[in-house]
C-alpha cells in the first residue's frame, strides 16, 4: 500500500514520538510507534504528524525548535528494546532504565538515562555483524557532508560539559585548521560514538517508516524556519549567518510589538546572511530539504511567512521594539528546491499576519496552508471549515495551541464576545463531546488534508497542552497514558469512511473486532516486523 500525497482527501493524526507511552521515561521509535501506527491504520488515517525530530535544544527548555543540529537525529528517540534485540543491550540494561509507563518526561533524567544505555550499546558495538559493520561505515561515508561536522561539535561540547562552542578557546570555537585536526584526533572515540549514535537512529527511523508506509500511513515532518546560535550548523558554517568576527549574532530573530506582545517576541535564532547562501546556490538549504524528503512523506515549513521578511533585533536588546525587517531571498530558494525535487510535499505553515508577497509565495508554488478551527469564531471567517480550499491541511489546533476542550472552557470567559455561542451554533453540536463536534467540521470540509493532535481526539482538556509559547519550562513532557482506546478507534474510523478520507473501507469488520475487544481486552494481532519483546512482555498491537 502506499502512502497518501498532499493531494489525497486524507486525515491523520499530530503526535511527537516522545509523546508515546513506554517504558524508559519517553516515547521513543520503538514497538509503541509500530502499535501506534497499527492504530492509526485501524482508524482509517493515513496521515502521522511530528514536530522536529532533531536533537531537543538546552535546558531548561529542551525545545525540538531548538536543536543543535539542522540535520542530525534526536538520540532521545532511539529505542532501548530494539538495541536489546540487537544484542547491544542486555536485559539488565533495560532493567535499569524503565521508568513508569506514562506521566510527563523528566528531561535531565532522560538525558542521563539514555545517554547512559546509547554508551553502554556503543561499548557492545563488536557484537554487531559483518554485515551491520558495513552498513555503519557506508552511513558515515554517505552522511560525511552534515555528519562529520556535527559529531565534532557533539564530542567537544560533550567533553566540556554541555558548554555552548561561543563558549570554547577562540581556536576550536573559530575552527582553525590546526585546532580541528588535534579535536579529532583526541576524541576520536568520541566522535565515533556521535556517529555510531546517528546510525543507530537512521536504522530505526528507516524500518518504521517503511512499516507505516507499507500500512498506507505517510509521515509529516517539522522544518524550523531558524536555527539555534548554539548548533552545529552555526558553528561549521558562521558565513551564512550574520556573525561577529568571534562568532557572536549582530542580530536575532523575533517579531514586532503587537496588541498581544507590546515589547514584541525576542526569539533570539541568528539571521541568515542570504547574499552568501544565494552565492552558493541555496546549497545548505537543499541539503536541509533533501535530508527531511528522506525522511518524511511531507515536510511542514515552520513560519513560512519568514522566506518574505523576517524582524531583526538588534543583539542585546531585552526586547524586540528596536528592530526592522530584511527581506528574504524566498523565491529563488523556492525555484532551487522546485528544479532539485520538483513539486516538493511542502505544507507552508502561514499563521500570523500575513503579507500579501508571502501568500504570493506559498500560491505559486502550490504550496498548502494550514487553517486552525480554533480561530474561526472571531470576525474574521479566514479559518471557518466553509470557507476552506482544497488546497490546505486543517486542524483544530497545533503544537502550540490548546487542546480543543481547553479553548473550547475557556470560551465561557464573558471577555470572549460570544465566540463559543457562535462555535456552538457552527458546529450545530452541544457542549458535551465538544472535540468530536470540531473534528467533525474539519472532516466534512473541502480541505484534502485534516490533522488532529491527539490530545484532541482523546477529548482531553487544558493541563495536556503540549507547549505554552514564550514560556521556557515546563513544555514539551506530554506523554499519553496507554494506547487510544479501541471505541475511540471505531469512532474516528466511521467518521473517516463517512467523509470519504478513510484508507479503505471495512467498517463492519472493525466493529466486530471492537466488540470482541471488550469480550478480551488483551486480544492483540502481534507485529512481525521485528517481533520485539517488551521487557518481560509479548509485544502486541491493534491491527485491523
Amino acid at each position: 500500500m502506499n502512502p497518501p500525497t498532499l493531494s489525497t482527501r486524507a486525515a491523520g493524526v499530530l503526535l511527537h514520538p516522545t509523546s508515546l507511552p513506554g517504558p524508559y521515561g519517553a516515547g521513543d521509535l520503538g514497538p509503541e510507534a509500530y502499535q501506534f501506527a497499527d492504530l492509526l491504520a485501524g482508524a482509517g488515517q493515513r496521515w502521522w504528524q511530528m514536530l522536529p525530530v532533531t536533537p531537543p535544544g538546552p535546558a531548561p527548555e529542551f525545545s525540538p525548535y531548538s536543536s543543535h543540529s539542522a540535520f542530525a537525529g534526536s538520540p532521545w528517540l532511539i529505542s532501548p528494546e530494539l538495541l536489546h534485540q540487537q544484542n547491544l543491550l542486555s536485559k539488565a540494561d533495560l532493567d535499569a532504565a524503565v521508568r513508569p509507563v506514562a506521566g510527563r518526561i523528566n528531561f535531565p533524567r532522560l538525558q542521563k538515562t539514555r545517554g547512559k544505555l546509547l554508551h553502554a550499546a556503543f561499548a557492545n558495538r563488536g557484537r554487531l555483524s559483518r554485515g551491520d559493520h558495513a552498513q555503519f561505515e557506508n552511513f558515515i561515508a554517505e552522511n560525511a557532508a552534515w555528519l562529520d561536522d556535527y559529531a565534532l561539535y557533539a564530542a567537544i561540547r560533550q567533553s566540556r560539559g554541555g558548554e555552548s562552542w561561543l563558549r570554547w578557546p577562540a581556536d576550536i570555537r573559530l575552527r582553525r585548521a590546526e585546532a580541528t585536526a588535534t579535536a579529532k584526533q583526541h576524541l576520536g572515540s568520541a566522535v565515533e560514538f556521535q556517529q555510531f549514535v546517528q546510525w543507530l537512529f537512521d536504522r530505526q527511523w528507516t524500518a518504521l517508516k517503511k512499516y507505516c508506509n507499507d500500512h498506507g500511513i505517510g509521515l509529516i515532518g517539522d522544518i524550523p524556519i531558524f536555527v539555534a546560535l548554539d548548533s552545529a550548523a552555526v558553528w561549521a558554517r558562521r558565513d551564512l549567518f550574520f556573525l561577529r568576527p568571534d562568532g557572536r549574532p549582530t542580530v536575532v530573530s523575533g517579531y514586532p510589538p503587537d496588541i498581544f506582545s507590546p515589547g514584541g517576541q525576542l526569539w533570539g535564532h541568528p539571521h541568515y546572511r542570504w547574499s552568501a547562501h544565494i552565492a552558493e546556490g541555496f546549497a545548505w538549504w537543499l541539503a536541509r530539504f533533501e535530508r527531511l524528503f528522506q525522511q518524511f512523506d511531507a515536510v511542514r515549513v515552520d513560519h513560512f511567512l519568514g522566506f518574505h521578511r523576517v524582524w531583526a533585533v538588534p543583539a542585546g536588546e531585552k526586547n524586540a521594539i528596536r528592530g526592522r525587517w530584511l527581506s528574504v531571498p524566498g523565491d529563488p530558494l523556492f525555484q532551487a528546491a522546485k528544479k532539485r525535487f520538483g513539486d516538493a510535499p511542502i505544507i507552508a505553515e502561514d499563521l500570523g499576519k500575513q503579507t500579501a508577497k508571502a501568500i504570493a509565495l506559498r500560491d505559486k508554488y502550490g504550496f498548502p496552508g494550514m487553517r486552525i478551527i480554533q480561530f474561526a469564531f472571531g470576525e474574521d471567517t479566514y479559518h471557518c471549515p466553509h470557507t476552506f480550499p482544497h488546497n490546505c491541511v486543517a486542524y483544530t489546533g497545533t503544537h502550540d495551541n490548546q487542546t480543543v476542550v481547553g479553548w473550547f472552557d475557556s470560551l465561557k470567559n464573558g471577555a470572549c464576545n460570544g465566540e463559543r455561542a457562535r462555535a456552538l451554533a457552527y458546529v450545530g453540536g452541544t457542549a458535551k463531546e465538544s472535540h468530536w463536534n470540531f473534528i467533525r467540521a474539519l472532516y466534512a470540509s473541502a480541505a484534502q488534508t485534516v490533522i488532529v493532535p491527539v490530545q484532541d481526539i482523546l477529548g482531553l482538556g487544558a493541563e495536556h497542552r503540549m507547549n505554552i509559547p514564550g514560556v521556557l519550562e515546563g513544555n514539551w513532557g506530554w506523554r499519553m497514558s496507554g494506547p487510544i482506546p479501541r471505541h475511540v478507534i471505531t469512532r474516528l474510523r466511521e467518521l473517516s469512511e463517512a467523509t470519504r478520507r478513510a484508507i479503505h473501507s471495512n467498517t463492519a469488520n472493525i466493529k466486530q473486532e471492537s466488540q470482541a475487544d471488550e469480550q478480551k481486552e488483551n486480544h492483540r494481532v502481534v507485529v512481525k516486523v521485528y517481533a520485539p519483546r517488551l521487557h518481560g512482555r509479548r509485544f502486541t498491537a491493534s491491527h485491523s
